[in-house]
């Protein structure tokens, strides 16, 4: 095991990209050098595991998260996963080094590093994980982060849109990956990566092989934008050039074919694999490069290269050979630093000349000598030139091309395929520099006079070329080690002789070199002359291979399909929707009673059970009639008296409490009770604000045919609600009524107090063997009370809504001309909160006339609340109590001083601060489940601790106490946030408008 583990190739990348978003936006210098200093620490880290690596170690390191489900952080470091860390790590440095001098001063800097440490991580968990859902997730969050990076300028739609789509490309990919995933770890009967690639022979025997293949292709195919996926990637040019010049070399699109090579071992070697990756990858092959002559975008020729090369890796993973598996490799190392040296070289002329457009740039070799030298070699390593690494990873591609053998079609075919991509791609990078570069001085028609960029800015190229010069003419000496050791596990171990030779003598790959290098001068010689002139229009039959048209219509149709769906089944009224609802779930339930009840092999249904029942109870009985009642009445008086219906919902809330009480339950019964304050609250302060129903005259009656389709539609309800009441009636009936002979009780009450420490086993049901269910509730809870708050803020009450009560309205204007009168201030106006303030902090105190005695009442019970609270919250491990009841009592004494002494008077003498409060819940809960790391132990582990302190003695101390101070805090932020955005609305209610608020004052217009 390393010293420093392999978490830290994931994490800190992460916790950099932390700390960057918190930084200033003036300290372009600090933010770049932590951006930079994590990612050499990284890749330090990297070249320090390279002895292991090199003696055939695999590195493993596993966090427990859910071991009973198999669900743990599981990381994993081979050779072929070390080369790629080290890609992705030290190509992120240079381009972090880079991107200090690129970005602008004015930009948003800090969240440009975090989103691109964020995107370093995801791509290190993509490479090092061990298990594939693992890999799954890192994966998914390089297209989320990805999307954050192609979208940074927000401000431009070219951004955005290049955004949403390779987002939605590259997410719906995600899901059929994920799909893939799971069914080659149902073939497997395991989902980690060692089970997977040393089952390769049961893989491909397994009815379910292509099922499997099909998904994952789907997913590898997306990311490394694969005809006919491959529209996405010229669109996400949008993005800042460092990012394309880190997502184009190293990591989002290198990610398929990374994946494809991390399964080559289980999904190569039949002849479904062949057909399928290998003609994807020369269609790919094909139309990137051909595309890519006729860009007059230097970052539309380079999107547009990567996607032939991306086709081209694929092609020889796709045939089946071990050595055209070591030549994938290899070309996907050449090509990530060509081609993250030309995207760098391409933002040097975009920053200094002002533009990118070819038909522009000419001459630019005179102004700037030492960036031209730099892009003259980098393109000659892209087309392929002799001395320099792309060149050697060329040869073995027209190797493998000249002695596949498949179909007698297919293997004359390649060869001539193979030869016409090797020269589109000489003519690409001919015009590419020699275009840009070479000819006519044009520059003083450019938008700034182009000059060398600072040192530090070209020091990236310059050491990324400076690799493409030592492989192209030092191989053997320079990568042949390297690649041996990144290349054996991606064949499965059993590595085939290849020799990385400058000179292999006069053979057909050589040849075949040399009919592309001269095929491709010659085509675009060809066409120099129309384009020099202008008069160049992109060939017809790119249109035909438009991807980007097809995803379009496929999305106008979903969305004239979606709009369609939403006319016929959608509506604004709430009733129609829950009857929607109703009837759906009616038919999902019935569904199966029907199976039950029908057919030669009807079994029918016996509701009730073995068990035996309870004796009849005429208390209990009447009790639910009592219940029962209350829920009718309700339902009845809904329509017309909002507070009676309240009312009588209370009383049926107040029935379950004592059912729960009535079955020892006290902890659901106190926790009830809790509830059923705070949503009574919750019930009256959305109450307030609803329109009034506007009733007909007493003289007009709707027509006969109205008025029965009124009866009809609530006799129809009628029996919806019965159905479902009468069916969840008997579902319950069936299951209580029968035994369970697997019951989970024993296991959590044997379990309470040695393993959770604690005698009440919900409670330590909810912190202990369930908590990682609690956390997720609790998050749920606190993205509600945001989405309720953020939803409100911009709320406006119904007009006929903001009237004060008949016994408010004397008391507010006695209390505006007493203050108007003491301090000179303004009534409250309905354009700010200025008034508000002043009048509170003169002391006007609303809570006056009717409302003196509860004000009073209430306030002094404020503290008593607090002290139950604590109570409850102190004793809930071992008795009736915990973190939530605790917060809704302490939420509820809140809210009371609220209703009683007004918003502005609360906060005034209490800050409060509800999303503090949730913050700090959720921050204190998963800080105590992530300390379990800190001792070995999975995430929410429970220690118990038996302290002597002086003075007082032996404490029982549980780490879930510190778990529930995070329920705790979440619940009161969470509840208080939700209630006082809708008590809110009572403030703006009353705010007059400025012009009355004017006349009002002293010695205001007349």
């Amino acid at each position: 095991m390393p010293d420093l583990p392999l978490l830290t190739l994931v994490v800190l990348p992460f916790a950099g990209s932390l700390v960057a978003a918190v930084l200033p936006a003036n300290a372009r210098n600090l933010e770049s050098t932590l951006a930079g200093v994590v990612a050499l620490v990284c890749a330090a880290q990297v070249l320090a595991l390279y002895p292991q690596i090199a003696a055939g170690e695999v590195l493993r390191q596993q966090v427990d998260w859910l071991p009973s489900l198999g669900l743990n952080l599981s990381l994993r470091m081979d050779g072929f996963a070390w080369l790629f860390s080290l890609l992705v790590l030290g190509i992120g440095a240079l381009v972090v080094l880079y991107g200090r001098y690129y970005m602008s001063p004015a930009d948003p800097v800090p969240r440009f590093f975090s989103f691109l440490l964020a995107f370093m991580g995801a791509m290190s968990g993509v490479v090092l994980s061990g298990q594939l859902v693992q890999l799954v997730l890192f994966w998914e969050l390089t297209s989320l982060f990805s999307f954050l990076l192609i979208g940074y300028w927000h401000h431009r739609s070219d951004a955005r849109r290049g955004a949403r789509m390779a987002l939605t490309v590259t997410g719906a990919g995600g899901l059929c990956l994920l799909g893939g995933v799971l069914v080659l770890g149902h073939i497997v009967g395991s989902l980690e990566l060692d089970a997977v690639l040393a089952a390769g022979d049961t893989v491909r025997a397994h009815p379910l092989y292509l099922t499997a293949l099909v998904l994952i292709l789907l997913g590898a195919f997306t990311k490394s934008a694969q005809f006919p996926f491959h529209f996405w990637l010229p669109h996400a040019m949008a993005a800042p050039t460092p990012v394309s010049a880190y997502l184009h070399s190293a990591t989002m699109v290198k990610a398929g074919v990374f994946l494809l090579a991390r399964l080559w071992p289980a999904l190569s070697g039949t002849e479904e694999w062949f057909w399928l990756v290998t003609l994807t990858g020369l269609a790919t092959l094909l139309v990137g490069g051909f595309s890519a002559i006729f860009q007059n975008d230097l970052k539309g020729v380079l999107a547009y290269s990567t996607i032939s090369h991306l086709g081209l890796i694929v092609t020889l993973l796709g045939l089946n050979s071990p050595l055209a598996a070591v030549a994938a490799v290899f070309h996907t190392l050449n090509h990530a630093t060509f081609k993250a040296s030309l995207f760098m070289a391409v933002g040097i002329v975009d920053h200094e000349a002002g533009t990118r457009d070819i038909q522009r740039l000419s001459g630019l070799r005179r102004h700037m000598p030492v960036t031209a030298t730099l892009t003259f070699v980098a393109g000659a390593a892209m087309a392929g030139v002799p001395l320099l690494n792309g060149f050697i990873s060329k040869e073995m591609f027209f190797s493998e091309a000249v002695y596949v053998t498949s179909a007698p079609w297919f293997d004359r075919a390649l060869p001539v395929a193979a030869v016409l991509a090797g020269a589109f791609s000489v003519a690409y990078s001919l015009r590419f520099t020699v275009d840009v570069f070479l000819g006519p001085d044009t520059c003083a028609a450019l938008p700034r006079q182009p000059h060398e960029p600072p040192h530090w800015m070209r020091v990236p190229v310059e050491l990324l070329v400076a690799a493409c010069l030592v492989v192209g003419t030092l191989p053997q000496w320079a990568i042949q080690d390297v690649l041996s050791i990144a290349a054996r596990p991606v064949v499965g171990g059993a590595l085939p002789a290849f020799d990385l030779a400058v000179w292999h003598g006069v053979n057909l790959p050589l040849v075949m070199s040399v009919v592309a290098m001269g095929g491709g001068i010659a085509l675009y010689l060809a066409l120099r002359g129309p384009l020099a002139a202008g008069r160049f229009l992109r060939p017809p039959v790119v249109g035909r291979f438009s991807g980007k048209n097809a995803f379009r219509r496929v999305l106008a149709r979903l969305t004239a399909a979606a709009r369609l769906a939403l006319r016929a089944l959608g509506t604004r009224r709430l009733q129609p929707q829950v009857f929607l609802l109703g009837v759906v779930t009616l038919l999902a339930a019935a569904w199966p009673v029907w199976q039950a009840l029908q057919g030669p092999q009807a079994t029918g249904i016996a509701w009730r059970g073995e068990r035996p029942t309870l004796s009849f109870s005429p208390m209990f009985a009447l009790l639910w009639a009592v219940g029962i009642a209350a829920a009718v009445g309700a339902a009845w008086q809904a329509k017309y008296h909002r507070l009676t219906a309240l009312a009588l919902m209370s009383v049926a809330g107040l029935v379950t409490v004592i059912t729960f009480a009535w079955f020892s339950a006290p902890d659901l019964a106190l926790t009830q009770l809790s509830v059923e304050a705070v949503t009574t609250v919750l019930f009256m302060l959305g109450l307030r604000w609803l329109p009034k129903r506007v009733e007909p005259a007493p003289d007009s009656r709707l027509p006969w045919t109205e008025r029965l389709r009124a009866r009809a539609r609530r006799s129809r309800d009628l029996l919806v609600a019965l159905g479902a009441g009468l069916g969840m009636a008997l579902l319950s009936y069936a299951v209580m009524t029968r035994p369970f002979p697997q019951s989970i009780s024993p296991f959590f009450l044997e379990r309470a107090i040695p393993e959770g420490g604690g005698t009440n086993v919900v409670n330590v049901m909810l912190v202990d063997f369930r908590g990682f269910d609690t956390l997720g509730e609790i998050t749920v809870l606190g993205v509600v009370a945001l989405t309720v708050y953020a939803l409100l803020r911009r709320f406006r009450p119904a007009r006929e809504s903001v009237l004060l009560p008949t016994q408010q309205q004397a008391l507010q204007e006695n209390l505006d001309t007493d203050l108007v009168a003491a301090h000179g201030l303004l009534p409250a106006r309905r354009d700010g909160d200025p008034d508000d303030a002043a009048r509170v902090r003169a002391g006007a105190d609303p809570a006056q006339g009717y409302l003196l005695v509860p004000a009073v009442l209430m306030r002094l019970l404020l503290p008593v609340a607090a002290v139950i609270a604590v109570y409850l919250f102190m004793r809930g491990h071992n008795e009736p109590g915990g973190g939530f009841v605790a917060g809704l009592v302490l939420s509820t004494a809140f809210i009371v001083q609220y209703i009683v002494s007004g918003t502005q008077w609360v906060e005034a003498h209490m800050h409060l601060a509800p999303p503090r409060w949730i913050a700090a819940g959720l921050l204190i809960a998963t800080a105590t489940g992530a300390g379990a790391f800190a001792f070995g132990y999975p995430f929410l582990t429970t220690h118990v601790a038996h302290l002597r302190l002086p003075a007082i003695g032996e404490v029982h101390l549980a780490s879930a106490l510190f778990y529930d101070i995070g329920v705790f805090a979440l619940v009161v932020g969470a509840t208080l946030l939700i209630l006082t955005a809708l008590g809110h609305q009572s403030v703006r209610g009353r705010r007059l408008p400025a012009r009355e608020a004017a006349e009002a004052a002293p010695g205001g217009a007349a």
